[in-house]
């Protein structure tokens, strides 16, 4: 009965809505940018990722690994594990991630392609730390989605003092849930952490001007802390950029194809006639 509910609930939290009728990203160029241990950035469709976009704030709710295909995995070793979990051509672009109702997985980078995306590049990052970073990333395939962790971050936002003790995150508690579970942004800032490449830590000036860093609590990361960080560059590719067209203003602003009712709300139909 438990188990029955809580797939109900999980399959009720991934509902998706529909795709844009145009997407946002060009996703052959991102394919064709995208290099090893590059962040790729999810907006999301589903209920649980407008729960997390509103918990952070923020337009990303999902963020998955880059790591590549079959060949570019080193060590045979660790290709063997990897096959162990994915039966795709050696060819493929794959990516690790956590995924609720699936724990970590890998799966083909072209699950995105209809996807608004963004690509982040963790700066500096040598070849053997992303090596290392896609061993520890293969390494927690398997483990199952932390959901309860979801809500101890939603818990963690609100002021500490107005929130009865039964409902305050235990994130820092000596046993904070099991360690076999995890979310995206978490898995992702372990493996990063490993190497100790940082994200959003905390800088601490001491005598002379020194200064140490602090690693932050990888279970407090979110999929925006990566489009933040001053570590990791910001790729972007809209579907539609100047490269495409020769003015500066886009030839597109004319076109005849017009609003829906819903539509009608965000966007102006006629922008000229706006301006006069």
């Amino acid at each position: 009965m438990i188990s029955f509910l809580s797939n109900a609930i999980i399959s009720w939290l991934k509902h998706e809505r529909p795709l844009h009728q145009t997407p946002l990203s060009n996703f052959e160029k991102v394919r064709h940018e995208v290099r090893l241990c590059d962040i790729v950035l999810l907006e999301g469709r589903s209920r649980v990722s407008e729960v997390i976009k509103l918990i952070t704030q923020s337009t990303w709710s999902h963020a998955a690994l880059y790591i590549g295909r079959l060949h570019d995995i080193e060590d045979p070793l660790l290709r063997e594990a990897l096959r162990q979990h994915y039966a795709g051509t050696p060819d493929t672009q794959l990516i690790i991630e956590s995924e609720l109702g699936e724990g970590t997985i890998v799966r083909a980078l072209t699950a995105y392609e209809k996807e608004h995306l963004r690509i982040c590049r963790p700066r500096g990052l040598g070849y053997q730390d992303s090596q290392d970073i896609i061993r520890y990333s293969i390494g927690r395939l398997g483990s199952s989605y932390d959901v309860r962790q979801i809500f101890d971050l939603a818990r963690f936002f609100f002021p500490w003092f107005i929130m009865p003790r039964r409902w305050r995150s235990s994130l820092f508690s000596a046993s904070p849930g099991k360690n076999t579970q995890t979310v995206c942004s978490t898995m992702i800032a372990e493996a990063f952490g490993s190497v100790q490449f940082p994200i959003l830590p905390l800088v601490k000036r001491g005598e002379g001007d020194k200064v140490k860093l602090y690693m932050r609590n990888p279970k407090l990361c979110t999929p925006s802390d990566f489009d933040y960080s001053p570590y990791f560059d910001i790729i972007k590719y809209p579907f539609l950029d100047f490269y495409n067209y020769a003015e500066m203003h886009l030839q597109p602003w004319d076109g005849a194809t017009g609003l829906s009712a819903d539509e009608r709300d965000f966007y102006i139909e006629e922008m000229n006639s706006e301006q006069d």
